[in-house]
């Protein structure tokens, strides 16, 4: 009888202004519910899902973090040995979309990422079941933005009618995958995420 296989962890970090759905995402694709009357989150906390992705198992651990700048504090200790990042904005919001620049920068910077052009980033645009009178971001604004920050890919989701939400999280293990296999095939490049190395866990829990 062949010995269990351990399943990889990859800490993924949803980021982006407070109310643009970054909980609701993580809760539609973790148990496929959606909450009218979900509250901002306060602090951290993380939700852990396997997922298969080309043949391969993963847990997913997907960490939400508060939008509100006085939540801080709190949020960027967790940026530290995260595998990917979610930059997420809301279409209704223009200003979350132009503050993606700035959460990319904060989390390079409290993540200590060493060389930002190998580091897996995917962009949400949140929210597409609102009117078309209601949306303030389009497609071709984001796709120039992403183009411009190392061709990051673009899913527009909506938490409240599941559009895109499993894409978008398999996308994320998929880009980790593929930047892994580009930039660390070469042997002895430090800044590889190593996958057969990653730690099994599946403890699921909530902090902060």
């Amino acid at each position: 009888m062949p010995p269990n296989k351990s399943i990889p962890v990859l800490k993924v970090v949803l980021l982006g202004d407070g109310g643009v759905g970054k909980s609701s995402l993580m809760n539609r694709f973790i148990s496929d519910k959606f909450d009218n009357l979900s509250f901002h989150t306060i602090g951290v906390e993380f939700l852990n899902k396997d997922i298969d992705v080309d043949g391969e198992s993963y847990t997913m651990q997907i960490w939400d973090t508060a939008g509100q700048e006085r939540f801080k504090s709190l949020r960027t200790p967790f940026y530290r040995g995260s595998d990917c990042c979610l930059l997420t904005f809301s279409v209704d919001d223009l200003n979350s979309f132009k503050n993606l620049a700035m959460w990319k920068k904060e989390f390079l910077f409290y993540a200590d990422v060493q060389n930002p052009d190998t580091f897996p980033f995917v962009v949400l645009g949140n929210k597409v079941d609102v009117s078309e009178d209601d949306r303030k971001v389009f497609e071709p604004m984001v796709k120039t933005w992403c183009e411009e920050n190392n061709n990051t890919p673009y899913y527009e989701t909506s938490a409240k009618t599941a559009v895109n939400v499993k894409e978008a999280f398999t996308a994320s293990v998929q880009r980790i995958l593929d930047l892994d296999h580009k930039f660390g095939i070469a042997e002895g490049n430090e800044h590889a995420i190593n996958l057969k190395n990653k730690p099994s866990n599946k403890q699921s829990s909530s902090c902060c």
